[in-house]
């Protein structure tokens, strides 16, 4: 790769990924058209990514907050989606991807969970980039679901790491830098356990705007962060 000298990669990024309905309505389109855009701004994000050597990428596609958006908005997001694995589900088995849903999976349309359940069998066995695509998720219903793991286990007693085991996805590690784009400084609801100690990074670019320059200007602001995890330097 003709890629930068970048010298302290994030192992874990996790992007939440916001404008895209501002970035149609400052152009005078219906919202959907933002969405579109958005998921090819996901494409290339995912593409650079990968051959950066970026282990892990978690996309916030769809919140569970999301449903009370009007239907027809829900229902072209949800579409997008699918449309997505089902275009590029051999392009990310030869690039090496791994993809796999986050969330309350369950609770979604029956069409959609056969899509997803292909997608994620279909590239079980690539071992380059884990992309993890959260939708229909919520940070606070997934510590309320492995509570109730535990509950329904007769376990009276956890600690910090065992508590883990019965989150989504026990096995990846914690986002080393979360990106929210379109200048909102919060993390709505995402990944409330493991964002403890992840670098945050805030940028006023609408999502569809989000390039491969934007990108590295994430990953170079992370480059200079001193990551302690509460200690300090001697």
């Amino acid at each position: 790769m003709k890629h930068h000298n970048i010298y302290k990669l994030p192992s874990h990024v996790a992007i939440i990924m916001d404008g895209n309905g501002r970035w149609a309505k400052k152009r005078g389109l219906p919202r959907v058209f933002g969405h579109k855009e958005g998921a090819k701004a996901a494409e290339k994000a995912i593409t650079f990514a990968s051959e950066l050597g970026i282990k892990y990428l978690t996309l916030f596609a769809f919140s569970t907050e999301n449903w009370a958006r009007p239907q027809e908005e829900v229902n072209f997001i949800l579409k997008l989606l699918v449309d997505y694995i089902d275009n590029k589900l051999d392009s990310l088995v030869e690039k090496n991807i791994n993809l796999r849903f986050l969330g309350r999976k369950e609770q979604l349309p029956q069409s959609i969970v056969m899509t997803i359940q292909k997608a994620e069998k279909e590239t079980s066995n690539c071992t380059g980039m884990n992309l993890i695509i959260a939708l229909n998720y919520s940070g606070r219903a997934e510590i309320i679901d492995a509570v109730n793991k535990i509950i329904s286990k007769g376990i009276s007693s956890v600690t910090e790491e065992s508590f883990r085991d019965y989150l989504y996805f026990p096995d990846v590690p914690d986002p080393d830098l979360l990106i929210r784009t379109s200048g909102e400084v919060r993390i709505s609801n995402f990944l409330l356990w493991q964002l403890a100690y992840s670098e945050l990074y805030f940028t006023e670019v609408l999502w569809p705007d989000f390039d491969e320059e934007e990108f590295l200007k994430a990953l170079y602001d992370y480059q200079n962060r001193e990551r302690r995890f509460g200690r300090i330097e001697i």
